[in-house]
């Protein structure tokens, strides 16, 4: 679903940019190519569980927090589209705004609020 994939892409790249990293900080510690990584955080690629395992791995961030987050999002997204009868599909994944989620422990972090 290409809902799911930006809502995870723009759910990572926040995470980054919250942290002050850089697609190649990423990308080296979870050893994936700096392209792929740009890819999945657009919502271009849909990235392996092994691969999202290894990107919240290298923001210090648990796949249950990414996932939780992510899934605030869709519940946000499915309500709009009851309201308005539109499938859900069709709805903007930005306009959608982020829950906050706990920091990693020790990032020194607040949340991952929407940018």
């Amino acid at each position: 679903m290409i809902l799911l994939r930006r809502l995870l892409g723009a759910t990572l790249r926040r995470a980054r940019q919250e942290q002050g990293k850089t697609l190649r900080d990423v990308s080296a510690a979870a050893d994936v190519s700096i392209g792929y990584l740009s890819e999945i955080e657009r919502g271009r690629k849909e990235p392996s569980s092994e691969v999202v395992a290894a990107v919240c791995g290298a923001l210090g961030l648990s796949l249950s927090d990414l996932l939780g987050e992510v899934h605030g999002q869709v519940r946000v997204l499915e309500l709009q589209a009851a309201g308005t009868g539109t499938p859900v599909h069709t709805l903007r994944p930005h306009a959608v705004p982020a829950p906050a989620v706990p920091a990693p422990a020790g990032t020194g972090q607040a949340s991952l609020r929407a940018a």
